[in-house]
């Protein structure tokens, strides 16, 4: 066996097949002073 994986398939694909994608953010993460309000929230309790 050789040491240098067969890389032949990837000589031969063709990249202009590819969809195009349009990447968006989905999970934001929260404020600081919304993390502020949720520890003040828990501290009370």
């Amino acid at each position: 066996m050789s040491d240098k994986p067969d890389l032949s398939e990837v000589e031969k694909f063709d990249k202009s097949k590819l969809k195009k994608t349009e990447t968006s953010v989905k999970n934001t993460l929260p404020s600081k002073e919304a993390i502020e309000q949720e520890k003040q929230t828990v501290q009370q309790q």
